[in-house]
């Protein structure tokens, strides 16, 4: 068994995540990966579970947190995959 790096659950279906900077985490459950990993939405600080949005090296939840967060970021940028313009 291996231990949670987040909740330090000793579990026996635990698994590792690998990173392309070359961290490795073992985590007991996808809710703790996303507690450790998951990027947060710089608007309203929500984990970002899905694509999310990124403008100009910032990471968003959606293109609303992006217009909302001001500079005009995000004003072209739609939450529809496959809409026309």
């Amino acid at each position: 068994m291996a231990k949670c790096d987040v909740c330090g659950n000793d579990y026996p279906m635990s698994f590792e995540v690998r990173t392309l900077t070359g961290d490795t985490y073992t985590f007991d459950s996808l809710e703790c990966a996303a507690q450790r990993i998951a990027p947060v939405c710089e608007h309203c600080g929500c984990r970002i579970l899905g694509h999310g949005v990124a403008v100009e090296g910032r990471f968003f939840c959606c293109a609303h947190c992006a217009r909302e967060s001001g500079s005009g970021l995000g004003t072209e940028i739609r939450d529809t995959v496959g809409a026309n313009s």
